[in-house]
């Protein structure tokens, strides 16, 4: 089936040749049933959430509220009172470092990272560091671009309060075993922070399943706009968080001498909230609802397994991230040659992929490498834009060679 006619950014042309979209780890494009019913929103039912008595704010609460639903049933949450939306994972990890890891984390305790952590797995629990006095232990990697279990489990200690982890790394695509993370979490009495910003869109993620304390992702990687994310929080870590922000919305009572809060997950949403990316969120997540989330993670899997053996044919090419168990990302470099050089040049053809460090200059200096070429597939690409890819990629050795 031809998934692209669902996409109008994916029928334009780049450089006169027609667009060949592999960047989809950075952010995914949008379908038409998304596009429209942002812009039903603010033709038909524009208008503030919560508390309006008038009939088109009460529809746009009944819509903003129902996507939080349709997202509680998508991540197999019990309640939708644990589903906050935020800006997206980033503004989700620093609503954790904030809210809860503030109070409940003491001068000499600890945080365990891995060293395939996107920067912003890493920043936040920098600065939480320095504030209190904790300290943040690095999880090693093999040269494959997977966890080395026996080491993380050597790292945990009673000093040990929370693992934050990525469930799919952006560079190197390694699927990290978050569930078997999580039972031995809980053996040694610490939290767990999944970062699923790569691996909802994917493969099917259910946090009762998984059983993680926190969960984050974005839309913006899920078909959704941007600047709209999820941050899932268990019912029992509630009474352990302050309040990250003030204002509207987040509260039942003020006066000038107190304020009472709302109960979550309201008491997290201070302000007028992002409507039309909620609004868009929850139709996204309709349409992967239609198509089903383990065709999508099929057709890209065959993508990846397809791409994987079409660049290893290449003479000089080097993937990192060789992982057993991995998604649809693929990382590399050609010997002699800056990443940038190939995706300019891969441009030329009309082909968009990320080059750089991909926001995880750690794993960078683990590999000794200033970045790489990256290209990341959804399921609406296409075997043929694979071997169009191949066929460029070909032509650009010989131009820079």
């Amino acid at each position: 089936m031809d998934f692209q006619k669902d996409f109008p950014i994916l029928k334009s042309n780049v450089n006169g040749k027609p667009l060949i979209y592999f960047d989809n780890a950075a952010t995914s494009q949008k379908p038409k049933y998304v596009i429209n019913s942002i812009n039903n929103y603010y033709q038909n039912y524009n208008s503030n959430v919560h508390r309006g008595v008038h009939e088109l704010s009460q529809k746009a609460t009944n819509v903003y509220e129902g996507s939080r639903v349709k997202i509680q049933n998508f991540i197999g949450a019990k309640s939708s009172k644990e589903i906050i939306f935020t800006k997206g994972t980033t503004d989700g990890i620093n609503i954790i470092a904030s809210s809860w890891a503030e109070t409940q984390l003491n001068q000499g305790d600890e945080i365990i990272i891995t060293t395939m952590e996107h920067h912003s797995n890493i920043v936040p629990w920098q600065i939480l560091c320095e504030k209190i006095g904790a300290k943040l232990i690095i999880s090693p990697i093999n040269k494959k671009g997977e966890m080395i279990m026996s080491e993380f489990k050597s790292l945990i200690s009673n000093k040990t309060k929370l693992i934050s982890i990525s469930h799919v790394s952006n560079t190197l695509g390694t699927i990290n075993p978050v569930k078997d993370i999580v039972e031995i979490a809980k053996e040694n009495n610490c939290k767990v922070l999944i970062d699923a910003a790569q691996s909802i869109p994917h493969f099917k993620v259910d946090v009762s399943k998984i059983d993680c304390d926190f969960l984050v992702f974005s839309g913006h990687k899920i078909f959704a706009p941007t600047g709209i994310g999820v941050l899932y929080v268990k019912n029992d870590r509630f009474q352990e968080m302050k309040p990250y922000q003030g204002g509207g919305d987040m509260i039942k009572d003020v006066s000038f001498e107190k304020t009472t809060y709302n109960d979550p997950p309201h008491k997290f949403e201070a302000g007028t909230p992002n409507i039309s990316g909620v609004v868009g969120l929850g139709s996204a997540i309709d349409y992967v609802n239609k198509i089903g989330i383990d065709k999508i993670s099929n057709l890209e899997n065959d993508l990846l397994h397809y791409a994987t053996e079409k660049i290893e044919s290449i003479n000089k090419i080097k993937i990192f991230g060789n992982a057993e168990n991995k998604a649809s990302v693929i990382s590399f470099n050609i010997n002699g040659f800056h990443p940038f050089d190939i995706g300019t040049l891969l441009d030329q053809f009309g082909i968009a992929i990320r080059t750089g460090h991909h926001c995880t200059q750690p794993l960078m200096n683990f590999y000794n490498i200033p970045g790489t070429a990256r290209i990341s597939f959804a399921f609406y690409n296409q075997k043929k834009e694979i071997d169009y890819f191949i066929d460029s990629l070909k032509k650009a050795i010989l131009m820079l060679g």
